[in-house]
């Protein structure tokens, strides 16, 4: 009886697929501001301010930090309750990805890794300075990139018209 295994493509290049693979998650750096400390009026309906940023770093070969910072600000009456900083960071093995497919990961997919983590950390800190527990929304991290795709484009198209 014969083998039917196929035989493997000479040239190894051909069979690389993409690959993005997650190798380490750390909390890379964070703070917490409470200027007046825990006090309150009693109303507790602050003004929450979320910001989300994104950074890559190479760090040997394929392998890439990716860094999402979130700040979150809460105030009430002009006044600053407090102030959470969180940059949570994982390195991530790309391998195969071309230019944008890899743009796609650093904006999107690593960040949609990332955020559960952050979140965790927010909630936790806010929670032991004194405040009532702070649960962030969930992020879509492909929709903001495919926002941000559409703005770079929009001024192009209407510079051309």
């Amino acid at each position: 009886m014969a083998d039917e295994t196929p035989a493997a493509p000479s040239n190894g290049a051909d069979t690389a697929q993409p690959n993005l693979a997650l190798q380490n998650v750390y909390l890379k750096d964070c703070s917490f501001e409470a200027p007046l400390g825990p006090r309150g009026d009693g109303n507790w309906q602050p003004q929450i301010n979320l910001d989300l940023a994104t950074t890559s770093n190479p760090i040997q070969g394929e392998l890439h930090e990716v860094v999402l910072t979130v700040t979150v600000s809460a105030k009430q009456n002009d006044k600053t309750l407090f102030l959470v900083e969180v940059k949570q960071a994982g390195a991530f093995l790309f391998q195969g990805l071309n230019e944008e497919n890899a743009r796609r990961a650093i904006a999107s997919i690593c960040p949609a890794v990332l955020f559960p983590y952050a979140r965790s950390m927010v909630s936790q800190l806010v929670s032991q300075g004194g405040f009532p527990q702070l649960l962030l929304p969930a992020v879509n991290f492909d929709a903001l990139y495919l926002n941000a795709q559409a703005q770079a484009v929009q001024p192009t198209s209407q510079a051309t018209n």
